[in-house]
């Protein structure tokens, strides 16, 4: 049988037990061909993951990138450009892996030529006791592919049945790597904060090359979802979260959509994490939605002079930054 190699590619960012358990998952697969690539932001680790990670360095189980610059974005780039697989696997640092994991992903391109990504199955730790009712269907319904609206679904993770998606989860996501090499895709570094939308955008943009994204259930994992730590550079509960949030959505939709699309995904933004209406579900005091509508409008500002400025910047800063080294 043939078994492609996988790159298991792990951005970190000031996570500790976490960290050590996801890898420790990664390593117990029994799928034969894999690499482990970890991309660690954090400015200093505590002495036992520190030993950890400089143990399993040593005995040539993982590479161990350290940078000092903290984009989640710009992690993900600068481990493809050093992952020798067929197969990139993006997962968090604070997932918990089943047995067959990787060789769930992996099935998907031997027996379709036309997926070009596999988005798995995401089980968020906060929903696991929420697995009846209306999470329990089989497939998302076509709506789900209108880019303008679709990123409600997203987190329907209890569909059960394998079907073509819009997008993929970050957090457990893979991709063939001629996407990277071929059509010269990289992930979008002007995508802040933990980074919200940056992989619908890469998602969208990966769908014009005539690839598929297919969801396969059985590539799971669960998400232990963290409040600090990981992809995020900034706590997601200040002020300057809000903004990138926002920042980031309109973002997506001033790059990928159409005016009709863009619109519809601005409208539901704004009722559902402005207004608070479901599935939301957010507080409806006057000063709050103020508060919310503020940050809304500075976001779309933000995001307007973020398309602008692309005119004579691409945004890669991190990606340069990395170019210029190498080159020396």
């Amino acid at each position: 049988m043939n078994f492609p190699l996988i790159s298991v590619i792990i951005p970190t960012y000031c996570r500790e037990e976490p960290l050590r358990d996801s890898i420790a998952d990664v390593l117990k697969q029994d799928y034969p061909n894999y690499e482990v690539l970890v991309v660690d932001q954090t400015p200093k680790h505590d002495p036992e993951v520190e030993a950890y990670l400089e143990e399993l360095t040593a005995a040539s189980k993982i590479k161990w990138f350290r940078l000092n610059w903290a984009s989640l974005p710009g992690a993900r780039n600068y481990a493809v450009r050093r992952a020798a697989g067929e197969i990139i696997l993006f997962i968090d640092d604070d997932v918990q892996l089943p047995d067959g994991f990787l060789a769930a992903h992996a099935k998907n391109y031997l027996e379709n030529p036309e997926v070009g990504a596999v988005a798995g199955r995401v089980f968020d730790r906060m929903k696991l006791g929420d697995s009846g009712g209306k999470l329990q269907i089989e497939y998302l319904p076509p709506q789900a592919m209108d880019p303008g609206i679709a990123w409600y679904y997203i987190d329907l993770v209890h569909t059960i049945k394998p079907q073509e998606v819009l997008t993929a989860r970050g957090c457990n996501m893979s991709f063939r790597s001629e996407i990277f090499t071929k059509h010269k895709l990289r992930f979008d570094e002007r995508f802040r904060g933990s980074a919200v939308r940056e992989e619908s955008d890469f998602c969208l943009r990966l769908r014009q090359t005539g690839y598929k994204i297919w969801y396969d259930p059985d590539a799971h994992l669960v998400h232990l979802g963290e409040e600090t730590g990981g992809c995020h550079d900034i706590s997601m509960r200040s002020l300057k979260y809000q903004l990138t949030f926002y920042h980031n959505h309109f973002l997506m939709g001033l790059k990928n959509l159409t005016a009709t699309q863009a619109l519809r995904l601005y409208a539901r933004l704004f009722d559902c994490h402005v207004l608070g209406r479901p599935p939301c579900h957010k507080s409806g005091s006057p000063i709050k939605i103020l508060t919310r509508g503020v940050f809304y409008s500075l976001g779309f500002l933000k995001a307007l002079g973020t398309v602008i400025q692309s005119i004579w910047n691409d945004g890669q800063m991190y990606t340069h930054i990395d170019e210029q080294v190498k080159s020396i």
